[in-house]
């Protein structure tokens, strides 16, 4: 995982849910960018044309809720999006997103879409850097951050290397 990256903003709303991150007709693949092609095509039809890799994405309250559809995350990743954050998210969207390696981050952040946002994961801090407005962040905890460096798989293989 990336200690420290910088973005360019795509603003939500609250209560965004799977369905508009991907639309139920794509989940047919799991080819992140397949589905990045599809991602928020209802909502925001220009999205996968003009997102680019480094950017993310600062909505509302409750982030992926909806179905328990590991295509969502997916999409975002194949998409570019380096970071989801929100005050809250849907607890199977959360895990889901950690255990693919899309790094999430609850917080509350006032960004328009285009501003630039810096966040320090280690340090625990984002600033936009539009309007200077600074903001602080719980760090994520070891076993979160490894999960993210390598995905759920590799990181329980590599346990299971260790202990077996």
């Amino acid at each position: 995982m990336e200690k420290y990256i910088k973005g360019r903003v795509w603003r939500f709303s609250e209560n965004v849910d799977t369905d508009q991150i991907i639309p139920a007709i794509y989940l047919v693949t799991g080819d992140r960018q397949e589905l990045a092609k599809h991602a928020f095509e209802n909502v925001r039809p220009d999205f996968a044309k003009d997102v680019a890799d480094g950017d993310i994405i600062v909505a509302g309250p409750n982030f992926g809720s909806g179905s328990s559809r590991e295509h969502a995350p997916r999409a975002l990743l194949g998409a570019g999006i380096k970071c989801v954050i929100a005050p809250s998210f849907a607890r199977i969207f959360y895990r889901n997103s950690i255990n693919i390696g899309l790094p999430l981050v609850e917080c509350d952040v006032d960004a328009a879409d285009g501003d630039v946002l810096a966040i320090d994961f280690e340090d625990g801090k984002i600033v936009n850097t539009n309007t200077s407005a600074g903001y602080t962040f719980p760090s994520l905890p070891d076993f979160l951050v490894d999960l993210l460096d390598v995905g759920l798989i590799e990181n329980t293989k590599r346990k299971l290397t260790r202990t077996g």
